[in-house]
């Protein structure tokens, strides 16, 4: 994988894309190494992302709220809203992500903190929902920190973290 056109990133992330948008899947898997220091503003205006962290220490910050919740080993959260955020590592970050649509491999954010929509994909289709659900599941297995999907929409504030 390292090396290869699935090995996208820029001098403080790489994001290692194991299934994209030609593997017929609807989504996207991506493993995601944050070097320490990094900040991100991000605003996923055309995909939904479900993000479950398996190592490190950082916070994610709802730009529109104001709220900062803390993400470490073990949080999953999701922005199905198309949230304006910025994610900060304080330690190194491992993140496994999902997007739907689906990434088609090349993209990077944009001076928007965007990712430019490639695919003609709804941005939230029912397999989205069925991606989301099906996440949220493997990670209530494992972790205790995990919110489920339908209190996150209801209130967007909850991101499944804890808030500082």
């Amino acid at each position: 994988m390292t090396g290869t056109d699935r090995d996208v990133g820029r001098e403080t992330f790489r994001s290692r894309r194991f299934l994209l948008a030609d593997d017929g899947q609807g989504y996207s898997f991506h493993d995601t190494l944050i070097q320490a220091g990094t900040e991100l503003h991000m605003w996923y205006k055309h995909h939904v992302e479900s993000v479950y962290c398996v190592s490190g220490e950082g916070e994610l910050e709802d730009t529109t709220s104001g709220e900062v919740y803390a993400v470490e080993d073990g949080t999953f959260y999701c922005l199905d809203a198309h949230d304006k955020h910025v994610l900060r590592a304080t330690t190194d970050l491992r993140l496994i992500c999902i997007f739907t649509p689906a990434l088609v491999g090349p993209e990077l954010h944009d001076e928007e903190g965007s990712f430019p929509l490639l695919v003609d994909a709804p941005v939230a289709s029912p397999d989205a929902t069925r991606v989301v659900e099906q996440a949220e599941r493997i990670a209530e297995r494992v972790s205790p920190k995990t919110q489920p999907a339908a209190r996150r929409r209801r209130s967007r504030k909850d991101t499944g973290a804890d808030p500082r």
